[in-house]
């Protein structure tokens, strides 16, 4: 049985774009880069999500850019920041389950820098291929994102390469850019869900939240059996968890960082834990809905405002669908009624 939250901050105490020292001038310079490669994606009020859940509901569509989720943002940020600061850097090297890892190879052809990503065994072969298209070295090594995570690092140190982490603040200020499209489009939102892996997604809409002026809550999403975020939140302190066995790659996380977690915590409302199953369901729901690809973790944050529904009725929330990089397999299966194993 999934908590229907975990936590809640009645008032922000302090600002996340404070705490990561951000400024609306350098996210807009951010934007302006991030808008030279990749478009403003859709922002839509689906009127069967509408009906469904008892309130309106946008879903801002992450799944269009150009690779297929919002990370491609902030590492085209930070290639270029590191480019200007450090032009001798030739490589880099980085661990994901793959949607940071394709944001990064993206970001390093761009920037004639070669990137070398580091991989789990067992993760998604079209996350890999997709990566290696962008001209990428993709190593399989270690169980979870966590032990690829560890080997990246020391495979950086040992070959003196530009280790890219998984949550930094230039990847917040690029990916933040979405969130700059979202409030500014015009719907004034009570409520944002947000999946939640290393946190440069939620650190990036509680800064524009805070640099706007604006009042909505952003309300963080974790599968249930990946609980880091959720009991880092509760503590107030980061707090790791024994293991991260969700399919929903994107949220797969075992150790939280201590800068986003400091973040979370200044400035989101609550974490929500969400089932496998309500993360299959919600995948359905999209396609249904709205015709739409989502991968388990972009499906995420809209298990949590169903979970959530009643105390929605009749208010305006937003759903940030980060990504729709699921293989035709494991589609196929979560379309036919069934929930994938983890791994």
């Amino acid at each position: 049985m999934c908590s229907a939250n975990i936590g809640t901050n009645s008032s922000f105490r302090r600002r996340p774009s404070l705490l990561l020292d951000i400024s609306l001038e350098e996210l807009e310079h951010a934007a302006r880069l991030v808008r030279a490669t990749v478009a403003p994606t859709l922002q839509h009020p689906w009127p069967k999500l509408r009906q469904r859940a008892g309130c309106t509901v946008w879903v801002k569509h992450e799944n269009h850019t150009p690779t297929g989720a919002f990370k491609v943002r902030g590492g085209l940020v930070y290639l270029d920041r590191l480019r200007r600061s450090q032009p001798g850097v030739r490589a880099v090297v980085s661990a994901t389950r793959g949607n940071h890892g394709q944001s990064i190879a993206f970001a390093a052809a761009r920037a004639g820098v070669a990137a070398t990503i580091y991989v789990p065994h067992g993760n998604s072969t079209d996350q890999n291929s997709s990566m290696s298209a962008l001209g990428a070295t993709v190593i399989e090594f270690g169980r979870d994102f966590d032990e690829a995570k560890h080997e990246a690092q020391r495979v950086a140190r040992e070959r003196s390469h530009h280790l890219v982490p998984s949550f930094h603040r230039d990847l917040v200020v690029g990916v933040a850019s979405y969130a700059l499209e979202l409030f500014r489009a015009g719907a004034a939102l009570d409520t944002v869900y947000v999946g939640v892996g290393m946190g440069s997604g939620i650190c990036g809409l509680m800064a524009v939240r805070d640099l706007l002026g604006l009042n909505t809550e952003i309300v963080g999403v974790v599968a249930a059996s990946a609980p880091a975020t959720a009991r880092s939140f509760a503590a107030r302190r980061p707090v790791p968890a024994p293991s991260a066995r969700t399919f929903a790659d994107g949220i797969a996380t075992r150790e939280p960082n201590a800068d986003a977690i400091q973040a979370i915590c200044a400035g989101a409302a609550r974490i929500v834990e969400v089932s496998e199953d309500a993360i299959a369901d919600a995948m359905r729901i999209y396609w249904d809905d709205a015709h739409q690809i989502a991968e388990g973790a972009g499906a995420a944050p809209l298990a949590a405002l169903l979970q959530e529904r009643e105390r929605l009725a009749n208010r305006t929330a937003a759903v940030i669908l980060s990504g729709g990089n699921i293989e035709r397999a494991r589609l196929l299966q979560v379309l036919n009624g069934h929930t994938p194993l983890a791994g």
